[in-house]
């Protein structure tokens, strides 16, 4: 029988939505589809299961660059729907007009485009999709034979790996969705402008959707400085010290003016989140999780109440011990008039994130079900008590079948029928208990990766890519100031595309070849945009590649906090 002398042990699930700007300065393009990709299968279905449960609260986070990528994307279609302009994607605008050329080369790159991630579950029941992935990669084996290949093939491949990525919510209830599924091969091109026609629907309302429910009180939003950096290390490289006494540092002593860039991030996700929501953005989760005192003490001055980031950082903080449940589930402030921090559970986190994609559905809503019961069981007294679910809200999903629909879906109704557990949001949660917050006497720098920033630096390819960015910061320092307002704007804005974190995410360590060469080369054609903006050429070094990854292994797009 249910305790119900105590409160209901509360929880709160927060979904991270981000993607690194994947815009291309020198070409006027994306260099890769991920962001409408991501839209029209993991923005779409996650947006799509909370309105289907309306008794489920539960916290968003954006990163600004994230949505102002969605709001490109969807002005491209838009006017490309009306008979102008042009879709600055060259996937999405091959299906859009599916011209095949005829160059081996732009054919065999065509290819390779439509077998990215042709491996995870998402593809694994689309049979005709297989076969054709099976062609396409003995002609990438062969590509002296990639002639034989009519264009009806590639304009099959292209329509598949798009019915691939769209969202399971769509594909239950979508009759034009259906209707290609079922066709099955030699579209036409009325075809292909059909599913463009449902990609624009979806990516041009999403956004929309994930503020009706927020205006509903619903779902708190909440934001990511601007770039998505690690804040610590602009403010202070030392600071990656402070849980890895032993991390190698890069040449340079310092990120010069690190506070000042800082205050900018906070500042413009905050215009950013006002622009695309209508509302001031009470919460923030700091890229990865990365927080240090100093960076929390912005946040508050910069108006945000909460902050989250990692157990590791809360055990780190805590003089190395592993926190109880009543040091877990709980907020905290390091200053009186601070923002309260909260902490993540990690292995309810990681549990969501790594291992129900491998068990069936109910089983692992009852696993869930049952560590949060036996997290409410041992509680011994009615003080208000808050368990932080944060994790990437868009990667998991390809590993789980059907894009995590049937886990998800069972996940939210147990939620919402369960007498002893209530999901709720940061903010509402302070708002009902705004005494309950512990004082932390210290903050250990940190992430919600091992507790360290040992993901973005450390790695001597990492390193030096702090140094690459740091004497383009140099330059910024000296040049900005004679510029323009105008001109002034934007090179600060490409300074904070060099500062964040995704760059230093894949460099270095086991990452696959392929992954780091698009991110590298991407990394290095920003900071030459920023030195072309202050004018000033870009230095030899921006011309050669400075890292590889591995020839083969698995892609980095998520970790274990362990």
């Amino acid at each position: 029988m249910a305790d119900t002398k105590r409160s209901p042990l509360q929880i709160v699930l927060c979904w991270h939505m981000h993607q690194p700007d994947y815009f291309d300065p020198t070409s006027g393009q994306f260099q890769d589809p991920w962001t409408y990709l991501h839209a029209i299968k993991d923005y779409v279905d996650m947006v799509a299961h909370l309105e289907a449960h309306p008794d489920i609260r539960a916290v968003v986070n954006f990163s600004p660059v994230l949505l102002e990528q969605i709001e490109a994307y969807a002005t491209d279609l838009a006017s490309v729907a009306v008979g102008g302009g042009r879709i600055h994607d060259p996937l999405l605008a091959a299906l859009q007009q599916p011209l095949i050329p005829n160059e081996r080369e732009e054919r065999l790159m065509l290819l390779r485009a439509c077998l990215r991630g042709a491996e995870n579950r998402l593809f694994e029941n689309l049979d005709v999709y297989q076969r054709l992935v099976a062609t396409a990669r003995h002609m990438l084996a062969q590509p002296d034979e990639i002639a034989y290949l009519h264009d009806q093939f590639f304009v099959d491949l292209l329509v598949w790996y798009h019915l691939g990525w769209i969202g399971e919510t769509v594909r239950r209830t979508d009759q034009r969705i259906q209707a290609l599924l079922a066709h099955q091969r030699h579209y036409s091109m009325l075809q292909c402008r059909t599913l463009v026609a449902v990609i624009r629907e979806l990516i041009d309302g999403v956004l929309d959707r994930y503020r009706a429910l927020a205006d509903a009180g619903r779902i708190e939003l909440s934001i990511t400085p601007y770039s998505h950096p690690i804040l610590p290390l602009l403010l202070d490289l030392n600071s990656a010290r402070e849980a890895w006494p032993e991390c190698p540092l890069p040449l340079t002593a310092a990120y010069s003016e690190g506070e000042t860039r800082a205050r900018w991030q906070f500042a413009r996700a905050r215009e950013v989140f006002e622009r695309f929501f209508g509302s001031v953005p009470v919460g923030c989760w700091p890229a990865e999780g990365g927080v240090c005192a100093r960076s929390v003490a912005l946040a508050g001055e910069a108006g945000f109440d909460w902050v989250a980031s990692g157990q590791a950082v809360l055990r780190n903080s805590l003089d190395a011990h592993e926190p109880d449940i009543s040091e877990l589930y709980r907020p905290y402030r390091l200053e009186p008039d601070g923002p309260t921090c909260f902490f993540r559970d990690d292995a309810l986190a990681d549990a969501i994130g790594f291992v129900y994609r491998d068990w069936h559905a109910e089983d692992a809503v009852a696993d869930l079900i049952q560590r949060l019961e036996t997290i409410d069981g041992e509680r011994t007294d009615d003080q208000p008590m808050v368990v932080p679910i944060i994790l990437d809200g868009e990667n998991a999903w390809e590993y789980y079948p059907e894009n995590g629909y049937h886990f998800l879906d069972a996940l939210y109704t147990a939620l919402a029928t369960h007498e002893r557990i209530v999901t709720t949001t940061f903010s509402a949660h302070l708002a009902g208990h705004a005494t309950a917050a512990g004082q932390l006497p210290r903050l250990v720098a940190g992430s919600w990766v091992y507790g360290t920033f040992s993901t973005w630096i450390g790695d001597s390819e990492k390193n030096r890519a702090w140094d690459m960015l740091a004497a383009a910061k140099h330059v910024f320092d000296q040049s900005a100031p004679t510029l323009d307002a105008a001109a002034r704007a934007a090179a600060e804005r490409q300074l904070s595309l060099c500062e964040a974190s995704d760059w230093f995410w894949w460099f270095g360590g086991d990452s696959a070849a392929d992954t780091v060469t698009h991110f590298e080369r991407l990394f290095r054609v920003h900071l030459a945009a920023l030195y072309q903006m202050l004018g000033s050429d870009p230095p030899d070094t921006l011309a050669h590649v400075f890292t590889h990854g591995v020839s083969r292994g698995s892609v980095k797009t998520m970790r274990r906090a362990h």
